[in-house]
């Protein structure tokens, strides 16, 4: 009897994420907020109408575009987001870009480490993979309690792939 052959050890994923920025702003509360400001808007220029100053009510309005501008590029750019995959042979990281231009790292789990920079007053500061020379910041975007967060997962999926791939024997038939 031929022992059991174990899946690829590069298609177990110790740990997987994806990482967002942070938006604090629903879609649908940026349309009350739109809604809210364009009403305090419209009265004050209706105001301003009503006293003779009528190019004001221009300006106001303009504000409002302004601000819908500032905001729809914001949430365009919360399209961006990163990968990170750790497997016993591998640890890859994928950056997404807005546009979804894909630009991908990958590290061999032996050789690599993570570097955390703290400030005691404000947490995790920054995050990067090291490994010959090279160094990748990691979430950027994330606040220190995430960065730290996403640091200790991290860590214990790194030491788990630096252990090796695990096979199962329990199936496998006892050679006498």
């Amino acid at each position: 009897m031929s022992p059991q052959m174990m899946s690829d050890p590069a298609d177990f994923h110790i740990f997987e994420t994806r990482l967002h920025p942070h938006r604090s702003l629903t879609r649908q509360n940026f349309w009350i907020l739109i809604g809210f400001l364009a009403l305090i808007n419209l009265i004050t220029s209706i105001l301003f109408v009503i006293i003779g100053a009528w190019p004001v009510a221009g300006f106001l309005g303009l504000d409002v575009l302004l601000i819908y501008v500032a905001f729809r590029a914001n949430f365009r750019a919360a399209r961006a987001y990163e990968e990170l995959c750790v497997t016993p042979l591998d640890v890859s990281v994928s950056r997404i870009s807005a546009r979804g231009a894909r630009k991908e790292w990958h590290f061999n789990p032996n050789w690599v480490r993570l570097e955390r920079e703290e400030m005691e007053e404000f947490g995790t500061q920054r995050l990067s993979l090291v490994s010959r020379g090279r160094k990748l910041e990691i979430g950027s975007f994330l606040g220190p309690d995430a960065k730290s967060d996403l640091a200790n997962h991290l860590n214990l999926a790194l030491a788990e792939a630096r252990r090796g791939p695990r096979f199962d024997t329990s199936s496998q038939p006892a050679l006498s």
